[in-house]
């Protein structure tokens, strides 16, 4: 290390060199704070307009800050002497190896304009995407962030989406609950059915347009399995399905209905414990 040098340079422009320092942070701290200002007031601005739906003003509102963002760090480098025809000069150099570099998040972005212009989902709908289910938070850049059931923020790449199904489960009205009911050998299957399609339809947030579906599913050698499907929206989903349950429990409660057993020839017989000699 040629300590002469480094001491030269201090002693020749040091001060200025620091003074520089010192001014691009205050300028990147203003400038991140002038950033952060300007897409709030762009997107409550968005927000009033109430025409532009919630998915595209976010989106904007992503795009606007990486523009200002570049416009602010090539300011700072202007303020160390680096001119702006230097850096692009300095990017076309290294182009090859920054679009390899980049060449992922380049995929997910025009994925996400893609996706902008097809809407298969919006902010709020619950959908299967990319290996993932849960409620849309945010379509950005290059990535969609969703909210799993189980209150989990993932963030699966827009080109991932795109390229793989997309289950949309709020697009439609309503959508079935999947759920089973055994009854017991010697029990009125018919007499069973309509006791749960009268309780079921006394649930609450239970469809009106599609009456729940209560049918033989398979014979069991315990007695008969039930398929049991209310159709509600989306969004009381977990409280139909749960309720389902309580309700089966109930109706088969209150008819007397008794509990399935397994037939003796079915049941595992456990052999005798061996007595020691």
């Amino acid at each position: 290390m040629n300590t002469e040098a480094i001491w030269t340079f201090l002693t020749t422009q040091g001060a200025d060199f620091g003074f520089k320092v010192i001014g691009a942070l205050i300028a990147w701290a203003i400038g991140r704070w002038l950033i952060g200002l300007a897409q709030k007031l762009v997107a409550k601005a968005l927000e009033r307009g109430k025409r532009m739906d919630a998915t595209l003003s976010n989106y904007l509102v992503s795009i606007l800050g990486v523009i200002l963002n570049i416009v602010l760090i090539l300011a700072i480098l202007d303020m160390f002497g680096v001119r702006t025809t230097s850096f692009a000069a300095l990017l076309a150099g290294a182009g090859l190896a920054i679009g390899t570099a980049w060449g992922g998040l380049l995929t997910h972005f025009a994925a996400g304009v893609f996706l902008q212009v097809m809407r298969p989902y919006r902010v709020g709908d619950f959908i299967s995407a990319g290996g993932v289910t849960g409620t849309v938070k945010e379509l950005g850049l290059f990535g969609t962030t969703i909210i799993t059931p189980d209150n989990v923020s993932t963030l699966v790449g827009n080109n991932k989406v795109l390229s793989d199904t997309i289950q949309n489960f709020s697009t439609l009205g309503f959508r079935r609950v999947d759920t089973t009911a055994k009854v017991a050998n010697g029990v009125d299957v018919n007499k069973a059915i309509e006791l749960l399609k009268s309780e079921l339809a006394k649930i609450p947030n239970v469809s009106t347009e599609q009456p729940p579906d209560v049918e033989i599913l398979q014979f069991t050698p315990e007695g008969p399995l039930l398929a049991v499907r209310p159709y509600t929206h989306t969004d009381h989903y977990w409280q139909v399905y749960f309720d389902t349950h309580r309700a089966v429990v109930k109706v088969f409660g209150a008819a007397g209905f008794p509990t399935p057993e397994t037939p003796i020839a079915h049941r595992t017989i456990a052999p005798p414990p061996r007595v020691a000699a």
